[in-house]
Formats: C-alpha cells, structure tokens, sequence
C-alpha cells in the first residue's frame, strides 16, 4: 500500500533520477595541427570538432566559473579564448612576441602569461580580454607559478627564482642563485618549492620571509612536478633514474623514498588514489597505488605518450600520444579491480585528436 507521503515524494524521486548527469570534454592542444580537438568522454568517445587556431598551441588551461577554455600559442605570443559550451573560438589577444606559458587565477579575473620575446610577465583581465598591466623581467624567463591565494606568483630563470607581488606589481630580488626549472606553491601559499635543475635538488623557501627553508637533494634531475589530490605528497621525475621521488613537503619538509616506475619516466597525472605515469620511450603508462607505492599496473597507450590528465569524477585517465597523434582513454576503476598488471583491461579506446597533441584540459558542459 502506498502512502500519502510516498505519492508525494515519487516526483521529487524521478526529478532527481532524470537529472543529467555532467558531460565532460576533452579540449586537446594540436601543436603540429594548430588547432584544439574537443573530444566526447561520454557516449560519443570521439572528437566532436576541430577548432583551428592561426597559430600552433602549446598550452590550453581552463576557466573555473566561465563556458572558456583558453589556448597559447607560444610563437605568435597570443592567447586564444574558445567558448565550451558551443565548442567555437570567441577571441584572441596578442601581448608579446613570443610567449612561454600561462597560469589563470582560481577566481578566473587574470590570466598570467609568461613571455619570453620581450621578458614579461602580462597580466590579463579576462573581462575585457585585454592585457591590463606588464611587468618587465631581468633573465629569460623558464617557468611561472601563481600562489593559490591568488597574491603571489614566482618565475624561473637558467640563473635564479623570484616573487613577484600580484598587488604591488613588483619582483623580488633573487631568492636563489641556480639552474631553476619547475615550482610550484603549496596550498597554503606559504611554500615555493624551486627544481635546482644543476645541483638535482628542491629549494624550499618562505613566501612571507623570502627565505630559505632547505635544500632537498633527490636522485633524479627534478625536471617534472606533480602533486596528489591533498598537495601533502609531491612527485617527481628526471633524468637520471627510471623512477619517481616521493617528497613530503608540509611540516618538516622532506624526501619520503624512490619508486621504480617504467623507463624513463615523464609526465605523470594523479587520481584520488592512483599515481599514473607515462614513459615517453616505451609507449607505456605505469600506475601506482599512492598509498602503499606498489605498481599495479603497466599499459600500453601508444607512441610518445607526453601528457597526462584526469576527468573531475575519477572515471578517465587520459594520455596524449605526440608522435601517434591520439588520446589513450584508461578506466581508472577497472585499473583499480583489476588483478594481473600487465592486463590491457584498463585501456578502454584510443581516439585519433590530431597531428602531436602536447596538452589537454577537461571541462563538464
């Protein structure tokens, strides 16, 4: 017998039971194609449109609140602003010669953009898509990075590593002399780590102080930084050894051991609970359970694999293939349920995107 109470919530049931689920896409850089591929990661599993550019991308970030996806296009110094909820171009702003790459704020009002052609940091509002300040830099920039907190960010040279205030608009003097690549801000926005590419160590220093913390010595040369979902485990890859660095950067910052994982590893991408990485050499992605930092899986995804991103919900991994010009798609669950490592029980397709994909963001339409 049915209720009065029960008759009265079955509509609620079956509004929330029709409710669509999101629909994630895939916008992917076509450096060599000069365009973005918006692939499908639902029904479909497929590009749904090119989106040719002017120029080659190298770089594509994503807004957090606005229907934008954004793509750099480092030799023509332009950022070109795609609309994702039609999967068209809107506009573009040029602001230097030759650009290096981009970072967007989490409240989506600038997009930073690294220049190498004149040196420059160039602030862009991204209300009107127009470049609203710039900030001139003494060394040939490598790398930039935006604080959390939105107040700061830092830039790398081949000599040394700055601050730079967002609000005063100025740059720090050196917080260090070296050969600097990758860094990176913890969540708090207290901690820079700096890659000393020469020397194979991390420098950590204070943001508020502009002081050094400690030099962290790892086994590879720190060429790549990737984080877990909570930012409490930093890794990292380089040449020099066929593994990742496990660095644990709150508190007492320091090394938390060395994993082997596959041949030369790269680029790497986590899950709530997986570590994927991509080893550009043998055409392979291996998977580490972030926990206990056993291999629990190696897959074959394709040819040259140099970028790694996970959807939002944890479903997909995704691998860009550069020389293959394809998009490798791993069930993480099945990765996870799955008993032998080498089974190929977690590639679930591949899809052509375009002649040497180089990066990928993935946004829910």
């Amino acid at each position: 017998m049915i209720d009065r109470r029960t008759m009265l919530a079955l509509p609620l049931a079956a509004a929330a039971c029709s409710r669509p689920e999101p629909r994630y896409y895939a916008f992917v850089a076509n450096q060599e194609g000069q365009a973005i591929a918006a692939v499908e990661l639902g029904i479909v599993m497929a590009v749904v449109r090119h989106i040719p550019l002017d120029a080659a991308p190298a770089q594509v970030v994503a807004a957090n609140y606005r229907p934008s996806v954004y793509a750099l296009t480092p030799e023509s110094g332009s950022v070109h602003e795609i609309q994702s909820d039609n999967l068209r171009f809107a506009r573009k702003v040029t602001v230097a010669s030759q650009a290096v790459s981009m970072q967007a704020t989490a409240d989506d009002k600038f997009l930073y953009v690294l220049a190498r052609d004149p040196r420059l940091v160039v602030a862009v509002a991204l209300d009107q898509f127009r470049a609203q300040w710039k900030l001139p830099l003494p060394e040939e920039p490598v790398t930039l990075a935006l604080a959390p907190d939105g107040k700061t960010a830092a830039v790398t040279s081949s000599a040394s590593v700055r601050l730079i205030d967002l609000t005063s608009r100025t740059l720090s003097q050196p917080l260090g002399l070296g050969e600097f690549g990758s860094i990176a801000f913890l969540d708090d926005s207290k901690t820079l780590i700096a890659a000393d590419l020469k020397e194979r160590r991390l420098s950590l220093y204070d943001v508020a102080s502009r002081r050094l913390i400690t030099h962290l010595p790892v086994s590879v040369r720190p060429d790549r930084f990737c984080f877990n979902h909570d930012g409490g485990q930093l890794f990292v890859t380089g040449e020099g050894m066929d593994a990742v660095v496990v660095v644990w950067p709150f508190y007492t910052p320091r090394v938390g051991g060395t994993v082997l994982a596959g041949h030369a590893p790269g680029a790497m991408g986590t899950s709530d609970s997986l570590l994927f990485v991509a080893s550009p050499q043998s055409g392979n992605v291996s998977v580490l359970n972030i926990d206990t930092r056993k291999l629990i899986a190696v897959v074959q995804v394709g040819a040259d694999p140099g970028f790694v991103v996970v959807t939002p919900d944890d479903q997909y991994a995704l691998i860009l293939n550069r020389q293959s010009g394809d998009l490798a798609v791993l069930n993480v669950p099945k990765i996870q349920q799955k008993a032998n490592r080498y089974s190929p029980a977690g590639l679930t397709t591949v899809i052509p995107v375009g002649s040497r994909p180089v990066s990928a963001v993935v946004r829910s339409i």
